[in-house]
């Protein structure tokens, strides 16, 4: 089992999501092992990127803040290499096809994975390109995670057949950001999901801020995944944000649990 579905094994799983670098990388790394140590079981990085598409305003100011301060995907590298020394979950870096290509693919995927990567999420590759990525990803044991939305009913069956790691639901159409209500149907994505592969865990994510949204929503799903929620957190308190982050993660996790 890869140590990617291994995360799924523990009941629902809960992923945060940080922008690496904001508002500075020794905060990202401190904010990592908290997250770790309250009960996260799989960690997103963010990689920052100058055009975010898939984001909203939340995640795209901190991407500002992040590039800013001086991140780079080779900072950002060397932070996760130190890191490594003391979180054992799995990582997972989620950027733009944009930071991997100037970078150099085959580069990227062979350091990340030296580094204890786990897998890949690029959101502004559709499924009908991931074969610019998936060889390579492949090459060096690192997973490209795919993502399906409510309006690829269509093609939910073919992207969960190949699917690795876990497949990525997305909750609702538009960018990321907290949401007061989820109105799809998320039980039917994730049906369509576990029909034509059994095996793979689906996790939900874009617009999940509360415990209650968590429990609801996990209760259709293996796991959920919470982004600008915590970026709006690191977003208000900084370089004091560490115990906050660990103390919304630990009241995640537990709603998960219930």
């Amino acid at each position: 089992m890869s140590r990617i579905k291994e995360a799924f094994s523990h009941g629902k799983a809960f992923i945060p999501f940080v922008t690496c670098g904001d508002p500075d990388l020794e905060t990202t790394a401190e904010i990592v092992k908290a997250m770790a140590g309250a009960g996260a079981d799989l960690i997103e990085l963010g990689i920052p990127f100058s055009d975010p598409t898939a984001e909203g305003p939340v995640i795209q100011e901190a991407s500002r803040r992040a590039l800013s301060a001086g991140a780079t995907t080779t900072r950002i590298f060397d932070m996760v290499r130190d890191l490594r020394r003391e979180v054992s979950v799995p990582m997972v870096f989620m950027t733009y096809a944009n930071v991997v290509f100037s970078y150099g693919t085959e580069r990227f995927m062979k350091e990340a994975a030296e580094i204890g990567m786990d897998g890949l999420i690029l959101p502004d590759v559709p499924y009908e390109e991931k074969e610019e990525f998936a060889p390579v990803c492949r090459k060096y044991g690192m997973e490209l995670i795919s993502l399906i939305a409510p309006t690829s009913e269509g093609r939910i069956t073919q992207i969960a057949r190949e699917a690795e790691g876990f497949l990525y639901c997305v909750s609702s159409l538009g960018v990321t950001g907290t949401r007061s209500r989820i109105t799809t149907d998320i039980g039917h994505m994730v049906d369509l999901a576990k029909k034509a592969n059994p095996e793979i865990p689906c996790a939900v994510g874009f617009g999940i801020s509360t415990p209650e949204q968590a429990r609801e929503i996990g209760a259709v799903c293996d796991g959920v995944i919470v982004g600008s929620a915590v970026v709006k957190i690191i977003a208000r308190y900084g370089k004091e944000a560490v115990p906050y982050a660990a103390e919304f993660a630990a009241q995640m996790k537990q709603s998960l649990q219930r």
